[in-house]
């Protein structure tokens, strides 16, 4: 008969990066309450930003850069094009997003925070995907900004 099975022995050989790498910070925009949350996979980083407890809209944000010449890197634009998005980053909406200006502002968000992760990664090559349930009060600059700063506060 054959020796039982030691399951310990198979948990020490397998070093698996799960659970992912998870941050989460929460704070108030416009007196709403927002809660971030990234999740760091193998293949991706998510990102959901929530307010009410809620995600209606979801968008990707492919990061691998194939510029020749750039090995792969990510490039910081030189001049007064410092704070706006990469313009190599595109954003599209999966799910949501239809009400007005929902979806403008979602591409908007998602392409900042993919800039953000670029910037502090050059070399990030995953796929960026980003969950939203925001109120209607998010498209006052403020607003932004103050979302734009718990994303930092989680990457």
């Amino acid at each position: 008969m054959a020796a039982p099975f030691d399951v310990n022995a198979l948990q020490e050989s397998l070093v698996l990066p799960f659970p992912a790498a998870t941050k989460q910070v929460a704070g108030l925009v416009n007196g709403v309450q927002t809660d971030v949350m990234t999740m760091s996979f193998s293949d991706k980083v998510m990102v959901t930003i929530s307010q009410g407890g809620r995600l209606a809209h979801w968008l990707h944000v492919p990061m691998e850069n194939l510029n020749p010449g750039t090995e792969g890197m990510h490039t910081m634009p030189e001049g007064e094009d410092n704070l706006l998005p990469f313009k190599n980053l595109t954003s599209t909406t999966l799910l949501g997003g239809h009400s007005s200006g929902q979806d403008i502002t979602g591409q908007l968000l998602a392409r900042q925070i993919a800039t953000a992760i670029a910037t502090k990664t050059p070399t990030e090559s995953r796929l960026l995907v980003v969950g939203l349930g925001l109120g209607k009060e998010i498209a006052d600059r403020d607003a932004f900004f103050a979302i734009v700063d718990l994303v930092l506060q989680c990457i």
